[in-house]
């Protein structure tokens, strides 16, 4: 299976990825560029689902209710989002080029629809050294869904993040969680590296990641690297086993690299190493 995707094409959906499409259980997502006045629909069928602009403008109808979302730039700051159960139809327009992006996970429909403010969302620092990143926990607890769990993350040019590597595939006692990561970049012609490896079983990939890319993670842990000079974004979307409140379960860390939790530095190499002219 083919674990990075480029976008197809500039226009209409750019990115479509469904759970049978790629031997999953749980989740979907899709990436979506109109034009002004230009219509898509959403049917939610069977599934939660939520929608996370991007860029632009657009009205969002549902139940008989209009919303707006709209977004300058993924780079200034969380969005307000819109959460949707099963059994929804939801009509879209754009007010000006409008850009989102919507997932969805199997769901019963305990929840109804809701327009998730930028003000209600967690904004949390995490990690240091060169491993310091931003995460916006745009759908996570306190948060309600059903599967669903939304981050939004920053990672500065020359920075990691996802560190201590981690993974969420049901190994090592591990919650089992699918996952999409959507990458924007500042500059456009930046990039990223993204890994994915297990160190129990022969998997290793590394992924070089351009500006509108897509990462599947189907198994292992998956830490990323953002090229210096390349400020990285990227939205994931995660659903799997862990249901309403018990999507706050942590992952696993990888035990190599676990450590670098209690000192963020991790022992690094002082410059400049002195010649020895002895």
């Amino acid at each position: 299976m083919e674990h990075l995707i480029r976008p197809a094409g500039k226009t209409g959906e750019t990115l479509a990825v469904t759970a049978q499409g790629v031997g999953w259980q749980y989740l979907s997502f899709r990436v979506v560029v109109l034009a002004a006045g230009e219509r898509y629909t959403v049917q939610t069928n069977r599934e939660e689902v939520a929608i996370v602009p991007l860029q632009g403008s657009g009205t969002i109808e549902v139940d008989g209710a209009t919303y707006t979302l709209n977004r300058a730039s993924v780079f200034v700051g969380p969005p307000a989002l819109l959460y949707a159960p099963p059994g929804k139809t939801i009509e879209i327009e754009a007010e000006s080029a409008f850009e989102f992006a919507f997932g969805g996970a199997p769901a019963e429909g305990r929840y109804g629809v809701r327009l998730i403010r930028p003000q209600e969302i967690e904004c949390e620092i995490r990690g240091g050294g060169a491993a310091r990143r931003q995460v916006n926990h745009i759908l996570a607890p306190p948060l309600p869904a059903e599967r669903l769990i939304l981050f939004e993350v920053y990672v500065p040019g020359g920075s990691w993040s996802g560190w201590p590597p981690h993974c969420h595939d049901g190994s090592g006692g591990s919650p089992y969680l699918e996952e999409t990561y959507y990458y924007r970049i500042d500059p456009a012609d930046g990039f990223a590296i993204h890994r994915n490896y297990c160190i129990d079983r022969e998997f290793d990939e590394l992924l070089p990641v351009r500006s509108g890319d897509l990462v599947l993670v189907t198994q292992g842990y998956h830490p990323v690297a953002a090229a210096p000079g390349s400020n990285v974004y990227f939205l994931n979307y995660l659903a799997g086993e862990l249901l309403d409140e018990e999507r706050a379960r942590p992952p696993l860390d990888d035990r190599r690299y676990a450590w670098m939790r209690h000192d963020w530095e991790g022992k690094g190499l002082a410059l400049p190493i002195a010649r020895n002219d002895a």
